[in-house]
């Protein structure tokens, strides 16, 4: 499979299908001048993340952020190579900060894999935040229950509302998860009213309509 164009600007580049079975989905978004990718996956596909972004047409030396959507091993693994090779800013919540810094509790030993602790270089502390990436700007939200700093972001673009939702489907069991704070992070996403939303695993939902059933689904079980 390839990356793909979800609508102008924003693509996906790795993933499960795209990238390594136990990646996480990886987004970007393309601000002209500037680059930010969503999340980085377990670390085994960092060359193969690379190469999609260059089959776009795009330069990876452009990726000035990179958000980490919260503390978990396939969202972060490769955060260190990009800060390392591109330079990129890394942004997580501060309260996953720690676990990105140090590598303790991101579950490197569930996928097998040995985890680089990387600097976090912007620590979000509010419930929303904006980034400015180029010509665009993401929203920045605080969602607290798959993680205590889990994040998600969205952006106006081309008349559409795209939501970078991440792990809506959880799970919260794990530990620092919150049911409760999840139930009050979904509704949150919800009041969006997105007409798109990218998933941390299960892909790409559209139109509206079926982005608030996807959200009213897990609600539901909480």
């Amino acid at each position: 499979m390839e990356p793909f164009e979800i609508c102008k600007d924003v693509y996906q580049v790795g993933g499960s299908s795209l990238t390594s079975p136990d990646d996480c989905s990886i987004y970007l978004v393309d601000g002209g001048s500037e680059l930010v990718l969503i999340d980085s996956g377990t670390g085994r596909s960092f060359e193969k993340i690379v190469k999609n972004i260059e089959r776009l047409g795009l330069s990876p030396r452009n990726l000035k952020y990179i958000i980490a959507t919260h503390a978990h091993i396939d969202h972060i693994g490769s955060l260190a190579r990009f800060k390392e090779e591109f330079n990129s800013r890394i942004l997580a919540h501060k309260l996953d900060s720690e676990g990105i810094e140090t590598g303790i509790g991101v579950g490197a030993h569930w996928y097998g894999v040995i985890y680089k602790p990387c600097p976090v270089d912007i620590k979000i502390d509010r419930d929303q935040e904006e980034l400015t990436v180029g010509k665009h700007v993401l929203k920045l939200l605080h969602i607290p229950g798959h993680t205590p700093g889990s994040i998600a972001c969205y952006i106006d673009i081309a008349g559409k509302r795209v939501l970078f939702g991440q792990d809506i489907h959880g799970p919260y069991h794990l530990p620092g998860g919150d049911r409760k704070m999840a139930k009050f992070s979904l509704k949150k996403l919800l009041d969006l009213r997105a007409d798109i939303l990218c998933e941390g695993h299960f892909g790409i939902f559209e139109p509206k309509e079926e982005v608030k059933s996807y959200i009213e689904r897990y609600i539901s079980q909480l």
